[in-house]
């Protein structure tokens, strides 16, 4: 279990964030056509998953914007914005945004990946939904770098996660 804060005050995740050098756990999340996807359908590629808790705070929503520019000419890292939005919520914050090579997936099925990575935050008044997070896999996804964000109003170090993939 990990504690971060939520405005100065102290609250926990289920678990730990894999560690750096392990396999990551695979999943099983929603995308934008309601289809169940997991890490194999980005086989071959570099990820970039970057845990927030509702896009419709400026906090994610400025975070998302910034990997949308960083992921500029890079055809071989896809970036995942991992969500408890539902998908509709999530295609109309990229229309809105313009974000256009970001993948946003829905937990909208189930926790398990929540649980599964660590991040699953177990009591305060954000007790369901995620911690702020990012995770950085290889093409065979393998763990190369991970952020768990101390404050949950502040944004993930995001240019070390990009570093972290070459």
């Amino acid at each position: 279990m990990a504690e971060i804060k939520l405005q100065g005050n102290p609250i926990h995740t289920n678990g730990d964030l894999p560690a750096v050098g392990s396999q990551a756990p695979d999943f099983s999340l929603v995308d934008k056509d309601l289809n169940d996807v997991g890490l194999k359908d980005f086989a071959g590629k570099k990820k970039v998953l970057s845990v927030v808790g509702a896009l419709d705070t400026s906090t994610c929503a400025n975070s998302t914007k910034k990997l949308e520019e960083l992921l500029k000419g890079r055809d071989d890292v896809v970036v995942l914005v991992i969500s408890a939005d539902l998908p509709p919520t999530q295609a109309r914050f990229c229309a809105a945004e313009k974000i256009e090579q970001v993948k946003m997936l829905s937990m909208m099925r189930s926790r398990s990946f929540a649980k599964d990575y660590g991040i699953l935050l177990t009591d305060g008044p954000l007790a369901g939904i995620t911690a702020r997070s990012i995770i950085v896999l290889d093409e065979n996804n393998k763990v190369l770098h991970t952020e768990l964000v101390q404050e949950f109003s502040e944004e993930p170090d995001h240019d070390a996660a990009f570093a972290a993939l070459d």
